[in-house]
């Protein structure tokens, strides 16, 4: 089975960041978000903030089926190991 919609890892990381959180980079990109929104909030950059937590989401949601049928159980222990955005809480 080939990886063809979003992600193109052939082998399964689990050292540096992902030895803690799956999604480093859609982690980062919350923190963005949120960082810029608690700057200088505002009910548009309240929605803006949470509209992109919502779509992060889903894209992690999404990859993660995408792994879990192409590297199989292996994923699913490594989805028990590992918390999603932030270690050890989410």
């Amino acid at each position: 089975m080939t990886l063809i919609r979003i992600e193109k890892t052939t082998t399964l990381v689990t050292v540096g960041a992902f030895k803690y959180i799956r999604h480093p980079m859609y982690t980062s990109v919350l923190c963005l978000v949120w960082g810029v929104f608690f700057k200088n909030p505002s009910g548009p950059g309240a929605a803006l903030a949470l509209a992109a937590t919502i779509f992060l989401v889903l894209m992690a949601k999404v990859e993660e089926a995408e792994c879990i049928r192409f590297f199989g159980p292996a994923y699913l222990a490594y989805m028990r190991q590992t918390k999603m955005f932030l270690p050890f809480v989410f």
